[in-house]
């Protein structure tokens, strides 16, 4: 029986440790590295109450250092999807019965096992597995997953409290149900805070949910679920599996109890989640909820009062930061023609100076990218741009390696032509085309910009006229979801910057929000009157 209305306040961000040199923060990330990679893990699916080994392995590698073996994960068929559902259904009524207070504080102190015992391993691991630098990995396996968690439970504490009126003789309510049946966590190898809130923001709703994550991204995935049981996640409530898609979305996406799906990835691979649950919805209970952050062409326009050492950095670390390989990174840029000599001149000496290779070299701003696929992807563009007869060529870098780990140099493009190919598909990786504009046609661009990608995730506008800020704004209102001033178009942070784009960029419902959690719950409204009618007739049915 409840007998509080238990509240939880909105928190503060979880601070963004810094790794000075000296500092206690630096020793200890180094400690947990070194621990794990002097570790082989064997990594099981986590289904139900089972660790689940199959006995068919995949190795795990570090991008930058393919040659030193991190572990294996076990993977999985049809039959553990199957088994994956049954656990989180027989979990289901139980879950969704427990009372608020217990839920929400079984991932605070997730919250805080990640803050304080596991922040460095999580970070290790990140670091390891995904080839992010330190200050990226704390950005993201710590502190963003840590705000997830913290304020998701806030957020839904406040959607629990929103109450209609309810007039004299009558007490009207509402209830936040779970959804009927169980949703399907499909997770990236880019945000180890992704692959943590997908399932969990579901979860704190009293869901039930299956969990895939990357392949690519199980090192850290495995450690986020053991803390998740740390801190007294029941069996079930999350089962982790390490399938490929078309197996899992073979029996996930005709099961009958399929009631969402949570998603980060490429926009094709939504399209086609899209088009068959639509073709399978006779098979559903419900109308299944699709939530999903997509692709991304993410843009900067600098106007021709820009300050030319803003726009370099815009470029430098909204293009650069772990690889380019973020949903909201700086791919193509449109720079006026009075200041585009001199960004040139001061980004190319910027990039001269950062320096690439493994994570374990603090001094490292360029590590690896994720896979031997993305390597040959972005090494086939850049190849492209070098051709003779191309419409582009290359400021600086283009180099790739890939003998010790999949090394691609932050290489700066030029195209004379707007709709090159670079400008216009999504390429996930350290390259970012820039086309100079004619700097008396900044409304012109302004359009330009809006029509040359199907997407609209993230953008910029860099200016020191607000005249030019302000009609920025309005013409690229709908071409992108997260719109920075003055910024890179990166770098969005739980409760200030609620994260999502629209058009081919998702269904925009905003990670980090109250919004999203309104998709993982199914409103009852309760009416009860306390003086019931006992006969049917109204007043105007009564005449003198």
């Amino acid at each position: 029986m409840q007998y509080g209305d238990f509240y939880y306040p909105l928190p503060t961000n979880e601070p963004v440790l810094q790794y000075a040199p000296g500092s206690k923060e630096k020793a200890a990330l180094k400690q947990a590295i070194k621990e794990l990679k002097s570790q082989k893990l064997d990594v099981p699916m986590y289904i139900g109450s089972e660790e689940v080994r199959t006995g068919n392995t995949v190795s795990m590698h570090p991008p930058h250092e393919l040659k030193h073996t991190l572990g294996h994960f076990h993977v999985g068929e049809q039959k553990h999807v199957t088994k994956a559902i049954n656990a989180a259904l027989k979990a289901k009524d139980k879950w969704a019965g427990m009372s608020w207070e217990n839920r929400a504080n079984i991932f605070l102190k997730a919250a805080d096992l990640l803050s304080t015992k596991y922040r460095y391993h999580i970070n290790a691991a990140t670091m390891l597995g995904q080839s992010k630098n330190v200050i990226q990995a704390e950005l993201d396996a710590a502190c963003e997953l840590i705000d997830f968690l913290r304020f998701n439970v806030h957020f839904l504490s406040d959607i629990y409290r929103q109450q209609p009126i309810s007039p004299s003789g009558m007490n009207n309510r509402v209830e936040y149900r779970p959804l009927e049946g169980f949703v399907f966590a499909l997770t990236p190898f880019n945000f180890t805070a992704i692959g943590g809130n997908l399932p969990t923001s579901a979860a704190m709703c009293g869901n039930v949910v299956v969990w895939k994550c990357a392949d690519t991204q199980v090192y850290s995935a495995q450690l986020f679920m053991r803390i998740l049981k740390e801190a007294g996640l029941p069996d079930g409530v999350i089962n982790l599996i390490y399938v490929d898609g078309p197996s899992a979305g073979e029996v996930i996406f005709n099961h009958p109890d399929f009631a969402g799906i949570h998603f980060t990835g490429s926009t094709g691979v939504f399209n086609t989640i899209w088009k068959t649950i639509g073709n399978n919805l006779p098979t559903y209970r419900s109308y299944p909820r699709i939530v999903g952050e997509t692709g991304g062409k993410d843009f900067i326009i600098a106007h021709k009062s820009a300050d030319p050492d803003v726009v370099v950095t815009a470029i430098a670390r909204g293009s650069f930061e772990f690889q380019g390989q973020k949903c909201s990174a700086a791919s193509r840029v449109y720079i006026p023609s009075n200041i585009a000599a001199e960004v040139k001149k001061k980004l190319v000496e910027t990039i001269k100076t950062m320096k690439m290779g493994s994570v374990e070299d603090f001094t490292h701003f360029i590590n690896a990218v994720i896979d031997e696929k993305s390597f040959n992807k972005l090494e086939g563009y850049i190849k492209g741009a070098r051709k003779r007869d191309s419409k582009a060529k290359i400021w600086i870098g283009g180099k790739c390696d890939k003998t010790v780990g999949y090394f691609i140099e932050p290489t700066v493009i030029e195209a004379t032509d707007p709709k090159y190919v670079t400008m216009c598909e999504e390429l996930f990786g350290p390259v970012v085309t820039i086309y100079v504009y004619d700097e008396n046609k900044y409304e012109e661009t302004l359009k330009l910009v809006d029509s040359t990608s199907a997407y609209a995730l993230t953008g910029a506008v860099i200016s020191r006229d607000r005249y030019a800020v302000e009609l920025a704004t309005n013409k690229l209102r709908n071409s992108a979801g997260n719109f920075y001033i003055n910024d890179k178009p990166t770098g969005a942070v739980v409760g200030q910057q609620p994260f999502g784009g629209a058009r081919a960029s998702g269904t925009n419902d905003k990670a980090g929000s109250i919004l999203n959690l309104y998709r993982w719950l199914s409103a009852r409204t309760i009416k009860e009157t306390f003086n019931p009618p006992t006969h049917f007739g109204y007043p105007f049915m009564q005449e003198k």
